[in-house]
């Protein structure tokens, strides 16, 4: 439910989001979080679709940004690069840091938001700065948080994106008759969407108080202004019809590996997207 009342603090009101749904996120089939100690070579279905376009990460040093629990995080490890960590929320980290335990997976974590990311990591650059869907959604400013990839990154370092489309979440999927109404903002706004919803996207027993979120959408065009301005340049941009979450519920079917596409003509939207692009030496 759209709430048109925004309150000054959005960093406050959405970790609070947050921190209340990790260990319903940690505890949900979704995550899988058993199946990533029961099987060593497990990766997550996020980090699984992109294998073909990731390509190998083995010795890069990366840097996961707004990791919540951890399961991408992990799955990089698995293949090979050196990860850290970096989210705003703590309750989150606890669980990822409980799943790197586990798991036996040298991992760090660190607590940050994620425009002051630079300074938490120490000034460290990487190989590898990587981000997952559902996370520039978040943040206010889609050319400040590419300033921050490109500050993370050495010359010749990549970025690697797979997010929400902008279309997709311009999206009511409430209206009637399969109608897929564009009723939302697709442009960064100075203003965020103000959403009052008390479910979260897994499957979940778990009922939850903290259902204000304060969220703004950057169109695709709009995200790549800012890396090419930030100085780095596009080398892959794949628009997906699927999403490895239930974005549009009652109107998806599942396919075997485990991404929801629209059952009726899925080349209407496009519902993901998957980004590379590299910082100028």
């Amino acid at each position: 439910m759209c709430d048109g009342r925004a309150v000054s603090d959005w960093r406050t009101v959405n970790r609070a989001n947050w921190d209340e749904r990790a260990g319903a996120h940690a505890a949900s089939p979704d995550y899988a979080v058993e199946r990533f100690v029961a099987d060593a070579a497990y990766l997550s279905e996020v980090v699984r679709f992109d294998l073909p376009r990731l390509g190998d990460v083995a010795g890069l040093r990366g840097v996961h940004l707004q990791c919540h629990i951890g399961t991408d995080t992990v799955s990089l490890h698995r293949l090979g690069a050196r990860m850290t960590g970096l989210d705003f929320s703590g309750a989150s980290l606890a669980e990822a840091r409980r799943l790197a335990a586990r798991v036996d997976a040298a991992v760090d974590f660190v607590e940050s938001d994620v425009y002051d990311a630079p300074e938490a990591l120490g000034r460290e650059v990487f190989d590898l700065v990587y981000t997952g869907v559902g996370a520039l959604c978040w943040l206010p400013d889609v050319r400040r948080w590419a300033r921050v990839v490109a500050a993370l990154l050495r010359p010749g370092g990549r970025l690697f994106l797979r997010e929400g489309h902008p279309m997709l979440w311009a999206v009511d999927e409430s209206h009637p008759d399969g109608v897929l109404a564009v009723e939302h903002p697709y442009f960064e706004l100075p203003e965020p969407t103000v959403w009052n919803e008390s479910g979260t996207y897994v499957e979940t027993e778990a009922t939850f108080t903290h259902n204000l979120t304060h969220e703004w959408n950057h169109g695709l065009g709009e995200v790549v202004t800012a890396l090419l301005d930030a100085g780095l340049d596009l080398t892959m941009l794949q628009e997906h019809d699927s999403a490895p979450w239930d974005a549009l519920p009652g109107r998806t079917v599942r396919d075997a590996h485990g991404e929801h596409r629209l059952r009726d003509r899925p080349w209407r939207l496009p519902q993901t997207y998957t980004l590379q692009a590299r910082r100028r030496g």
